[in-house]
């Protein structure tokens, strides 16, 4: 019974990933239009109040002290983290931005080293240098395409978000144990939302009419999305649905070339490819919980 579960877990978590890659296409078109922080913002309000109809609709349980902390420092996390990914995707092509996002969870091995205080194996560093230098290779391609100086900061962005998106690795199957998956849609949404309103006074712009569909558009999928994502990581191992993951390298290149005109240079392809393999490698022959860490990949980033 289990491979069967697991299979299907797997095909929906191919879902998952599909929603998710098209409302980064959405994100990144109202990102250029009206800001990453305003269509972030209203996008995750809008996601709020679809979440609040579901969850209170259904009269589900207020989630108990453990699941509500995992709840508010993955929102908040996930807020940071959506911000600079976002901040970078508007200034650099989309395949490009999600290849330097797959470098997540080779950094995981090193916080779950620090973290749950895990011995990190020499064929895991070796796979992390590999990866490394696959970033590097990315950069290398960027500089001789010649995009310029947003495009490089815009890729640090993404870095940086990466980086988040780690530590995010490692809460979101322990947030997946604790709650299910219409409960952390809604408390994502919710939480990420107090966040920006934060600076809403500073930075907040009505949307006008024409950008509606778009903000509707993008909370639907990114909801959708993390719906069938919360329900796949609940029911298999991380370690088992990361291959699906590496999908959205392909979404993004496709969307990117249709609705962007972007092309994916020949070092983007490279260097994704040795951060794959150096990601595949990292998470063979380990133990489950760190296989877990090691394996998720930035699906779940935005």
């Amino acid at each position: 019974m289990k491979p069967v579960i697991t299979a299907v877990a797997f095909g929906v978590a191919t879902l998952g990933i599909a929603a998710f890659s098209i409302m980064d296409a959405v994100m990144k078109d109202l990102s250029l239009a009206i800001g990453a922080y305003n269509a972030l913002l209203w996008r995750t309000m809008a996601g709020a109040l679809i979440g609040a109809a579901l969850f209170f609709g259904r009269r589900s349980a207020w989630p108990g002290r453990p699941a509500m902390r995992v709840h508010l420092v993955r929102g908040v996390l996930s807020a940071v983290m959506a911000m600079l990914f976002f901040w970078g995707l508007a200034r650099v092509p989309m395949a490009q931005a999600i290849a330097l996002a797959f470098i997540a969870p080779l950094i995981a091995l090193y916080l779950a080293a620090i973290l749950l205080k895990e011995k990190i194996e020499r064929r895991a560093i070796l796979a992390s240098i590999l990866g490394f230098a696959g970033v590097i290779v990315i950069f290398s391609g960027q500089a001789e395409a010649d995009l310029g100086p947003e495009a490089f900061w815009g890729s640090v962005s993404i870095l940086l978000s990466a980086c988040l998106y780690a530590y995010n690795i490692i809460l979101m199957r322990q947030q997946a144990l604790l709650a299910g998956p219409m409960e952390i849609a809604f408390f994502m949404a919710l939480i990420m939302v107090a966040s920006f309103l934060l600076a809403a006074p500073f930075l907040a712009v009505l949307p006008s009419a024409e950008h509606l569909p778009s903000i509707i558009g993008g909370a639907v999928l990114a909801f959708v999305s993390l719906l069938f994502l919360s329900w796949a990581y609940a029911r298999a191992e991380a370690q088992h649905l990361a291959p699906v993951e590496y999908t959205s390298f392909i979404w993004a290149a496709l969307l990117g070339y249709f609705f962007f005109d972007e092309r994916v240079l020949p070092l983007t392809l490279a260097g994704a490819a040795m951060i794959v393999v150096a990601c595949l490698v990292a998470a063979s022959r380990r133990s489950p919980a760190t296989a877990d860490a090691e394996c998720g990949i930035p699906g779940g980033i935005t």
